[in-house]
């Protein structure tokens, strides 16, 4: 519809030419009968149900019609010249009779009309067509009436509840169209191309009774707008389906509206009471979103898929709308966020996102933290003697809460009825769990929030941690077992015998044996003369020991080969 019209009027046919010699009143109409020859008789043969306008004297009509003699002999046809008969009422360019027949006609109208010869070409008829004095029968089937002192009319048949907006000039807009003629002939539409129209409003890109016509629209309002040719393609048409003078009705649904110079919209739906932190540049965020048209036609949304929309924010990793729009967020907020197309997909789309589209999201903030983030911890509670803590290499016995940010637990001990044990520092739990425990005295309470950097990264553990998630661990420490020093797997706790290997070698044979040596290593620890590391398998520490002791690898350790490490004498150690 961006078309402009020029100017040119039409070659009317033959007969129609204005009317240079036929005087005198016209006979007033006469009824349903063609009884009379000089008298105007009109037969409605068809009358639509609706008719909201009828001709009157200065309407321009455009009509079709068949012209006959009383024996059913044609002399003339719109049809035959496959184009209407265009012309005004009432302003001499008709035969007489035809003037007054016309006057009342609704669109769509079938009306019979019988002219006598004096409303008509009279005594001297049309040489070679029209024998002098000759009555004319017209079948006439009015296609369209105009005046042109009319304006562009609305109807507004559906208005949406709620209009935040409606359409200005410089607007750029989205809408569907059926585009017919004011007798109902289709004679284009969007939605049979199953795209929209897409243009700006009010600066000349459309037909100048569309221009105003589609001024003050809401998205989701549906309206008839009705346009007179001089507001359309004037006297040319548009030189394929649109013939000239012809009335224009569209049916208009708008989908969508913005301006160049919009920026992204908030509407903030649900805010935490509590949010000590809100997101900047540089964070990572995970959150769920529906993705909508501005109709509401929904184009994506992660819940969908069963799984967030992992990103970080304000590197260029999302539109720039949504780099914007997720600035500032609390986790747990909901918030809506409008984005034009230049700060969406522009006027491209991508897959089932349209050209020139403004985007709605429905966000829900699950989660952010920082690449540069530690773990944080808030103590709930510590007893009167907390003087004890945790430290590398001792071995602990705590139950936990495990949840995600927005609440989703993840795991308990309390509900396993167990408590989870570890040696801290050993790498049996994630980094920042095990600096979450450390300097916890036992009975202490508290909160460990864990960046995924220091916890379960961007894989996360499938089907139990999502990847990229912030974890938050609220911990009791039940028990705590002492350690040994950083190295050591066994200590003495007094001072070792200067005749260790003696008394290892029961036998004497001047050969210690594996079996012999775990004898007297968990002697030593049952009489409390000497401590294995906690947490440990007791077994596989005396393997080892005894390994590091048999250099040779035979099997067997001589006093050759043992020694002990050169450390202070109430640590020494095999």
């Amino acid at each position: 519809m961006a078309i402009r019209a020029r100017g040119w009027w039409p070659t009317p046919p033959p007969l129609f030419l204005l009317l240079l010699w036929v005087t005198g009143q016209a006979a007033p109409v006469a009824g349903l009968g063609l009884g009379s020859n000089t008298e105007l008789e009109i037969e409605r043969r068809f009358v639509p149900d609706e008719c909201p306008r009828t001709v009157r004297s200065g309407d321009f009509v455009r009509y079709h019609y068949v012209g006959t003699f009383p024996d059913g002999q044609k002399f003339d046809s719109s049809y035959d010249r496959d184009s209407t008969f265009n012309v005004f009422v009432g302003k001499g360019q008709l035969i007489a009779g035809m003037d007054q027949a016309l006057v009342g006609m609704c669109v769509n109208e079938r009306r019979f009309v019988k002219i006598p010869p004096n409303l008509a070409y009279g005594s001297e008829g049309v040489s070679g067509v029209i024998p002098p004095n000759s009555v004319l029968h017209f079948d006439v089937l009015l296609m369209d009436i105009w005046n042109s002192e009319d304006q562009v009319q609305i109807h507004t048949y559906f208005k949406p509840p709620s209009c935040p907006r409606t359409i200005q000039v410089s607007d750029f807009v989205r809408y569907h169209y059926n585009g017919t003629f004011l007798d109902g002939t289709l004679f284009d539409s969007s939605h049979n191309r199953m795209k929209t129209y897409d243009t700006y409003v009010g600066i000349g890109w459309l037909i100048p009774g569309m221009d105003k016509g589609l001024l003050g629209m809401c998205v989701g309002e549906k309206r008839i707008i009705t346009i007179p040719p001089f507001l359309a393609y004037g006297e040319d048409g548009d030189g394929k389906d649109i013939p000239g003078q012809a009335s224009l009705v569209f049916d208009v649904a708008l989908l969508d509206l913005h301006n160049p110079k919009d920026s992204i919209s908030i509407e903030n739906k649900v805010v935490p009471e509590n949010c000590e932190r809100r997101s900047q540049s540089g964070d990572f965020l995970r959150y769920h979103y529906n993705g909508t048209l501005l109709d509401g036609t929904l184009f994506d949304s992660s819940y969908s898929r069963n799984r967030t929309f992992d990103t970080y924010i304000g590197r260029g990793y999302v539109i720039a709308g949504m780099d914007e729009g997720l600035l500032g967020v609390c986790i747990g907020e909901k918030r809506r966020i409008v984005v034009p197309p230049h700060l969406g997909y522009g006027e491209e789309g991508r897959g089932n996102i349209p050209g020139s589209a403004v985007l709605v999201f429905d966000i829900h903030v699950i989660d952010f933290h920082n690449p540069s983030d530690s773990i944080s911890i808030t103590s709930h509670y510590k007893p009167p003697d907390c003087s004890v803590l945790s430290k590398k290499g001792d071995y602990l016995k705590y139950h936990y809460n495990a949840s995600l940010l927005d609440g989703t637990l993840l795991d308990s001990t309390w509900n396993l009825g167990k408590t989870y044990n570890i040696v801290l520092g050993s790498g049996q739990v994630v980094l920042g769990m095990d600096m979450g425990l450390r300097e916890m005295c036992v009975g202490e309470k508290r909160t460990v929030i864990i960046p995924p950097h220091l916890g379960y990264g961007e894989a996360g553990v499938d089907g139990e941690v999502p990847g990229s998630a912030v974890l938050v661990f609220d911990i009791e420490l039940l028990e705590l077992v002492a350690g040994l020093p950083e190295g050591y797997m066994f200590i003495w706790n007094g001072e070792v015998s200067a005749n260790l290997f003696e008394e290892i070698d029961k036998d004497g044979d001047g050969e210690v044996l594996l079996e012999e040596f775990s004898e007297y290593i968990h002697g030593q620890v049952a009489s409390g003369k000497g401590k294995l590391a906690p947490g440990f398998d007791a077994e596989m520490i005396v393997k080892n020991m005894f390994t590091n002791q048999d250099r040779n690898g035979d099997g067997k350790v001589t006093a050759e080969e043992f020694k002990l490490k050169d450390q202070e004498a109430k640590h020494d150690e095999l």
